[in-house]
């Protein structure tokens, strides 16, 4: 369902004595053995941060709702991140219309989580419900369950309305529940600032959310194991890319929630359209297949990773000596990776390789010194996307945090980032020789800043062309 709506144009009128008897002869069914999850300390620290940011204030977080697909189908629903941050819901037990609420006490906060829960028998929500009903889509957890998994107070949704009938200050979460936005008179300034701490307070990673990305790296690492078994198929099939495509989300599926994103699998020329996702190309042997890829753990952290890979196993000369410029801009971006730095200077490095590669090559018609002049910027035809961004729930995350926090901020331990140079010499770009046109590289891991420097999170997946075309060729057994 698309909405608060809960039955369909084309569901039957239920008869009486029908509904009467589905109300009878079940078993209590309670989930036995329920433990506080293991971010649960995680959360409560996060909220206690929060509660001390904001003294008096009512907070509302909501978590969202489900967003149409087509007419009465949703997409599978996906809890907001500054939610999912504060509680540590996982994305199996995350309903949606649930909202958050850091309740003012004192000098402190209560917090308060209004959700949904389980249904009883003796309620025709059970089985009528095609949104909430059990029968429709699963159990879900009761108040009490709730409480004890998450270690927050839990209240029913239904008291949510008259419980929005607050004089104090309130800040919200805009944007993510019609009846709190409805309910909580707009104050744009407020609600902008609580929305900018909820990025800010997520540039330093702890040591719960670092272990989650490292298992989103690594089920991911699998994942492109899978995709590099079926290049055989994909080559022997019309719109291969797509053969690819399928076996990554299975990976992600099987060890995770989802996709952290739609994967990028782009074969030959297709490479150097940066945002490929149509992936419907044929994958031909000889060519080069770049794969943009991030699998999303039921925490919702997201690892986000990309190889150019050779269809066939091994790459031609002309192939290696494009790669080579950008594995080396890439190196250059890792030892820009250090607490102190400039989140730039991870730009910048990667840049001046690239620039001097380009000039290298005689398809610059400046120094690659001018290039890298503000007023310049030659070089960046062939590599127009910066090459970081932070990393955690959200592929892009941190999203709303201030400039001066990140795009001019300063590096510090705990923050995971991408670094991702890349070239793309399109086919019909005459500057370049004709056997470089249509090939687009791009090499993408995921880096934690340390205390002394860095450490790639992705680093068990080979990068350099030789380890590449051994990789391959064992996976090919």
């Amino acid at each position: 369902m698309t909405s608060k709506e809960t039955t369909r144009a084309h569901d039957a009128t239920p008869p009486s004595g029908w509904t009467d008897f589905m109300k009878t002869g079940w078993l209590p069914s309670p989930l036995e053995g329920i433990t506080a999850i293991e971010s649960a300390p995680f959360t409560k620290q996060r909220r206690e941060a929060l509660s001390k940011k904001f003294p008096g204030v009512r907070l509302i977080i909501p978590a969202g709702g489900f967003k149409v697909r087509s007419n009465d189908t949703d997409y599978r629903f996906r809890a907001h991140s500054a939610y999912s941050w504060l509680t540590g819901i996982t994305a199996t037990d995350a309903l949606p219309d649930s909202v958050l609420v850091l309740d003012p006490r004192g000098d402190s906060h209560e917090a308060l989580l209004f959700v949904h829960p389980r249904s009883s028998r003796e309620s025709d929500e059970f089985f009528l419900n095609a949104r909430h009903g059990e029968f429709w889509v699963g159990r879900r957890m009761t108040v009490e369950e709730t409480q004890t998994r998450y270690g927050i107070t839990v209240r029913h949704i239904d008291t949510l309305k008259e419980f929005l009938d607050y004089d104090g200050d309130t800040y919200i979460l805009r944007g993510q529940d019609e009846l709190v936005d409805k309910e909580i008179k707009e104050r744009k300034k407020r609600d902008e600032e609580l929305a900018v701490y909820l990025s800010e307070a997520r540039l330093i990673k702890d040591t719960f959310e670092i272990a989650e990305l490292q298992k989103a790296v690594d089920t991911t690492n699998r994942g492109f194991a899978d995709m590099v078994r079926v290049f055989p198929a994909a080559t022997a099939t019309s719109r291969g890319e797509r053969i690819i495509e399928a076996a990554f989300f299975g990976r992600a599926r099987l060890e995770g929630n989802e996709l952290g994103y739609d994967s990028i699998v782009a074969a030959g020329s297709h490479a150097c359209v940066l945002h490929w996702i149509r992936n419907d190309g044929d994958v031909k042997p000889g060519d080069l297949i770049l794969i943009d890829a991030g699998a999303e753990m039921e925490s919702l952290y997201t690892a986000d990773i990309t190889r150019t890979l050779p269809v066939n196993g091994k790459f031609t000369e002309t192939q290696r000596q494009l790669y080579m410029l950008v594995y080396e801009a890439q190196r250059a971006g890792f030892a820009a990776v250090k607490p102190g730095a400039k989140f730039k200077d991870i730009n910048r490095a990667c840049q001046e390789v690239l620039a001097k590669g380009l000039e290298d090559l005689g398809v610059l018609p400046v120094s690659a010194e001018e290039s890298m002049q503000p007023e310049s910027g030659l070089h960046r035809r062939w590599t127009v996307h910066g090459v970081s961004h932070m990393l955690g729930m959200d592929v892009h995350d941190c999203a709303q945090a201030r400039k001066d926090q990140y795009a001019d901020g300063i590096l510090a331990p705990g923050m995971v980032l991408t670094v991702e140079p890349g070239l793309y010499i399109h086919p019909d770009d005459e500057l370049f020789p004709a056997e470089f046109r249509g090939i687009g590289i791009r090499i993408e891991d995921d880096v934690l800043v340390t205390e002394t420097g860095c450490r790639v999170l992705s680093k068990d997946l080979p990068s350099h062309p030789d380890e590449i075309e051994v990789w391959m060729s064992n996976l090919a057994r």
